[in-house]
């Protein structure tokens, strides 16, 4: 992954990042979190995967559902944010739509990704800091304001 930064102003900084093909996306992205400190940040991506696995949220048994697409298709939309976590490392959570060769379309929360050929990121942080607190009822860690 190559990255540059597009603009810094009152504390905030947009970067373009450029994944290459094979990269897996939400690990080299945490990656670059971690090594940045990211307290807060959002984005969003165009591009194209080889494969994805998607996640549905099962509200009864509180896990994400695998949602396996082993073929190339278009990154649509990739949307998400940076928050850190009860222990102040950073985490990335993501929502992704990918469109098929016939113009079908899939989406769902972004468990792994393949890039081929290319992902465009455009990724703004905030001096911010986002907090996600984790709630037994909904068994997940949201963020709290």
């Amino acid at each position: 992954m190559k990255s540059t930064q597009l603009e810094s102003t009152n504390g905030s900084r947009t970067s373009l990042l450029i994944f290459d093909t094979g990269e897996e996306v939400a690990s080299v992205l945490l990656d670059y979190a971690r090594s940045r400190n990211m307290t807060a940040a959002h984005f969003t991506a165009i591009g194209a995967f080889r494969s994805v696995t998607l996640g549905y949220f099962n509200w009864e048994t509180k896990e994400y559902e695998p949602i396996p697409i082993r073929e190339q298709v278009e990154v649509l939309s990739l949307i998400g944010d940076v928050a850190i976590d009860a222990e102040g490392q950073p985490v990335v959570h993501a929502h992704v739509v990918v469109g098929r060769n016939d113009g079908t379309a899939y989406g769902g929360h972004l468990l792994e990704a393949h890039v081929r050929p290319t992902l465009e990121l455009v990724l703004t942080e905030s001096p911010a800091h986002l907090q996600r607190q984790f709630l037994p009822e909904a068994g997940l860690a949201l963020i709290r304001i």
